[in-house]
């Protein structure tokens, strides 16, 4: 049974988990406390993917101190062999005398056997402290084992009159500086960032990461379905991987070249089978996809049920009625029809405010308990 000291201690865990928020991928952010008589003798959290896992970091840290000890770990200790050793046998080795987990791991490799090996070892275990908060710190990596897709989240912003450019298409800036700054800070947490030809003819964004201390790019992914990204697009002018996502038969000679992977996915009515989409990143291990994209794809991906979250920017200025919206979506007709969005958090950036909305749909559907939020979560 869980205490208020567990819950005490597994907070710290997930404050600690949140360091990582923007290096782990693919496997999820963990923390890990080590307490003996009411004090930590040992913390940790995974940094990087091949690195120490938390329990790892954590029991390096107590050394003999393990023994006796209580972990609280904001994820069920792996039971198998992946880039690092199973946690769980390095629990039993050390002497942990009980494991506090806030969720079980939902990757099929593990599901529970974590936590059944510490048992049979003769470790007390409890599970459950905090799962809401546990799993608000890693939607990405949930989504991808329990429903095959990632968790997809994209960017708009608008006017105060829900405009997203001018009627001549021009864009830059509708945001100030620290809303564009705060923007960078969600595509470095992301394992990808996804767009569309339309959004790369238009402003010849370069989609990477330009904060200090940068060591991963996301993966640059763009839909493309007659093969119109220009070679010499600014994408492939920074560092990281780009790819290109195709119905087209046309020779793609020149984009690999130019040093894009391309990939051909099933056709759709509108253009690219978003649903084979989704599947294809989940298959390259990507958690978080950061979308930052026209009114055509977002609402293409919000009107088949794809997009899980809105980050929604808007500035104080008014671009008139001739600009172009959020989403295109010409299937709705009724009131009855409208899409509900759920707000979960709402700020300042600078002069700007910053929404982070969720499709209340897709929210029931999942039934995944996305609803907490922890600073460095929800909020970079």
């Amino acid at each position: 049974m869980s205490t208020a000291t567990d819950t005490r201690h597994m907070a710290r865990a997930l404050q600690l988990a949140a360091h990582g928020l923007t290096t782990t991928s693919p496997n999820p952010r963990v923390g890990c406390v080590l307490v003996r008589d009411d004090r930590v003798v040992g913390k940790g959290w995974h940094e990087r993917a091949g690195a120490g896992h938390a329990e790892v970091q954590a029991l390096a840290a107590a050394g003999p101190a393990a023994r006796g000890a209580t972990a609280y770990v904001t994820l069920e200790p792996c039971s198998h062999h992946g880039r690092t050793p199973p946690c769980a046998e390095a629990l039993i080795a050390a002497g942990v005398a009980r494991v506090v987990a806030a969720m079980q791991d939902p990757n099929p490799r593990v599901a529970g056997r974590g936590l059944e090996r510490l048992r049979t070892a003769g470790i007390a275990v409890d599970c459950g402290v905090l799962e809401a908060e546990a799993r608000a710190l890693n939607p990405g990596f949930i989504s991808r084992m329990e429903r095959g897709r990632p968790w997809l989240r994209v960017k708009l912003a608008m006017s105060l009159d829900g405009r997203t450019a001018l009627a001549s298409g021009e864009s830059q800036w509708i945001t100030a500086a620290p809303a564009r700054a705060d923007v960078q800070r969600w595509r470095a947490r992301a394992c990808a960032v996804l767009t569309g030809v339309g959004t790369v003819l238009a402003d010849d964004p370069a989609l990477d990461v330009r904060l200090p201390g940068t060591w991963r790019q996301p993966l640059r992914v763009v839909v493309d379905t007659q093969l119109r990204t220009p070679p010499q697009a600014r994408l492939f002018t920074r560092p990281g991987r780009v790819l290109i996502v195709t119905a087209s038969e046309r020779d793609p000679a020149a984009l690999r070249a130019a040093g894009a992977e391309v990939v051909r996915l099933p056709a759709a009515a509108a253009g690219i089978d978003l649903v084979a989409l989704c599947a294809e990143l989940a298959r390259r291990e990507c958690n978080e996809v950061h979308v930052e994209c026209g009114a055509r794809l977002a609402g293409g991906l919000l009107g088949a049920g794809l997009l899980d979250e809105v980050l929604l920017y808007v500035a104080p200025l008014l671009l008139g009625d001739g600009a172009h919206g959020l989403f295109h979506l010409p299937g709705l007709l009724r009131m009855d029809q409208r899409i509900a969005l759920e707000a979960l958090d709402q700020r300042m950036v600078g002069r700007d405010w910053r929404l982070l909305l969720r499709p209340r749909r897709a929210a029931a559907a999942a039934g995944m308990g996305y609803g907490a939020t922890i600073a460095g979560a929800a909020a970079p």
